[in-house]
């Protein structure tokens, strides 16, 4: 329990499916740095790769480590794609 708070964490997985192998592959390799550099105080995440799909798996402690650690997570991944596309 977390401050009186019945929640004793969030944990979640999320796929973001993309268009191919090589593209997932690019995507991963562009952050994995940041995900295993990430503070890890309240919440930790671990990306691994399936084919075409990145997977993020996040534990918190708190919903609003839960949501600084997803908002980080899809920040990195836009950034990514978004680079990415330009170079391509």
């Amino acid at each position: 329990m977390i401050n009186g708070s019945p929640l004793e964490g969030v944990k979640s997985n999320i796929v973001i499916e993309l268009d191919d192998d090589a593209q997932a592959k690019i995507i991963y390799d562009a952050i994995l740095l940041e995900f295993s550099t990430a503070p890890d105080f309240r919440s930790s995440m671990v990306i691994d790769l399936d084919g075409s799909n990145i997977i993020v798996n996040i534990d918190a402690e708190d919903s609003t480590s839960f949501r600084a650690s997803i908002n980080s997570a899809i920040k990195w991944i836009n950034l990514a794609l978004e680079i990415n596309n330009l170079t391509n």
